[in-house]
């Protein structure tokens, strides 16, 4: 039985090392260039230097995206970016279209090459096509049944391996091609630079009553229509190991680093505890979506993986996030007087009662003690973001508590 992949969207140098901390096996980020999250943070060929770095030095590794559809004028600065990554060796490129496949092949031959979902392989002709032009992996369309990814695997070689979304948000055009963006906007969704009309709010205007707005209304719950609810499969693991999927790749670049290490680390140990034996894994089934529920989400659904989606898997009223944390920081040492250095994030106060979450699955319930500045100026609440802070905590059961580098502060959020 093949252990598959845990592959975890990186969108900065901060989201990366908590994705390799928290359990990512790969981390696959986008450069400033040819990625198509031209919102996300991204990186800088420096900074991708220092995360190939990190993650190698912690037995992990490294992808970047460079699968936009590219035009004629992108081709020039697309083989300058390749000459510049191969002096960095990322271990593998993610790419879609044929051109750049083409360059990426002459330029880093020995890279790997992961072909994108964009490219939308739905068969497994279309996957044997791939492996005959060198690629080593390529990621399933999003449209693909459990059913039908098993049967790609039986009719592809061991060698070529298989990748496939199985959490985050789904794009709801095909494989993610959207065409509404750069409609409505101008703003090319296949150049990374999508700014998400399926999730804004629609009405429908009949040819001869100009100016009466008639909400779109598919059941009684209200009117967003092209509006999907995320992908989630943890409850499915044994399905997708079994279809024989080789990386489980998570969704969200744009995300926050409590989000990543949330995700990131609820899956390692679904994966880990199936591999050890299925009753394990059927034993803290309850765990892992708990853990998946206290993210940031928009409702669940298993997409495609079990034929097409009904109506079930939209969202009709409304376009919100359900958010159960805040995210406050990300422990970065101690000082000599045991308090706690972090870049907050969000507001905090002396006395409020927050948790802790570790990369093993521990979360620990701390109170505020107290909170200064980098000068030592004593606070009482901590309002304003990336403030660098000086934090005190206390256990609960066990006053004196331990926090380590990449530790987590999250604060509940009341119904």
């Amino acid at each position: 039985m093949r252990r598959p992949e845990l592959l975890v969207p990186a969108g900065s140098l901060t989201t990366l090392k908590i994705a390799v901390m928290y359990g990512a096996d790969a981390v696959y980020i986008g450069g400033e260039s040819f990625g198509l999250r031209a919102n996300a943070k991204n990186f800088t060929l420096e900074e991708m230097a220092e995360g190939i770095a990190f993650a190698h030095a912690h037995q992990a590794k490294v992808y970047v995206t460079a699968n936009i559809f590219a035009h004629n004028e992108d081709l020039s600065g697309v083989r300058m970016y390749f000459n510049q990554l191969k002096e960095i060796q990322p271990d593998a490129l993610i790419i879609s279209d044929p051109g750049v496949f083409t360059i990426a092949r002459e330029v880093c031959p020995q890279t790997e090459v992961h072909i994108s979902t964009q490219a939308n392989t739905t068969n497994y002709e279309s996957f044997l096509f791939w492996h005959r032009l060198g690629a080593k992996r390529v990621v399933c369309a999003r449209e693909l049944s459990v059913a039908e990814i098993y049967e790609i695997r039986k009719r592809i070689p061991d060698d070529l391996e298989i990748e496939a979304f199985v959490h985050g948000a789904m794009c709801i055009s095909y494989s993610g091609r959207c065409l509404l963006s750069n409609y409505f906007t101008g703003r090319d969704a296949n150049q990374g630079a999508c700014t998400h009309p399926c999730r804004w709010q629609y009405a429908v205007v009949e040819e001869k009553r100009p100016g009466e707005y008639l909400p779109v209304y598919e059941n009684e719950r209200g009117t967003y229509i092209f509006n999907s609810k995320d992908l989630c499969m943890i409850g499915h693991i044994p399905q997708l190991v079994q279809a024989g999927i080789d990386s489980f790749k998570i969704e969200g670049r744009m995300k926050t680093a409590l989000y990543i290490a949330t995700v990131a680390r609820t899956y390692r140990k679904a994966i880990d505890d199936y591999m050890k034996a299925e009753s394990c894994y059927e034993k803290n089934l309850p765990w892992y979506l708990s853990q998946i529920a206290s993210g940031t989400f928009r409702q669940f659904t298993t997409g495609f993986f079990y034929g097409k989606p009904s109506e079930e898997a939209q969202v009709y009223d409304s376009n919100d996030y359900v958010k159960n944390y805040t995210y406050l920081g990300i422990i970065e040492g101690a000082n000599e007087a045991g308090a706690y250095r972090l870049e907050q994030k969000n507001k905090f106060s002396v006395g409020e009662q927050i948790e802790a979450i570790k990369p093993d699955g521990t979360d620990l319930t701390v109170t505020v003690r107290s909170i200064t500045d980098e000068e030592g100026t004593v606070m009482e609440s901590a309002p304003h973001p990336k403030q660098i802070l000086y934090v005190e905590l206390e256990g609960m059961q066990d006053r004196s508590i331990r926090l380590d580098p990449y530790d987590i502060l999250r604060r509940k959020e009341e119904d």
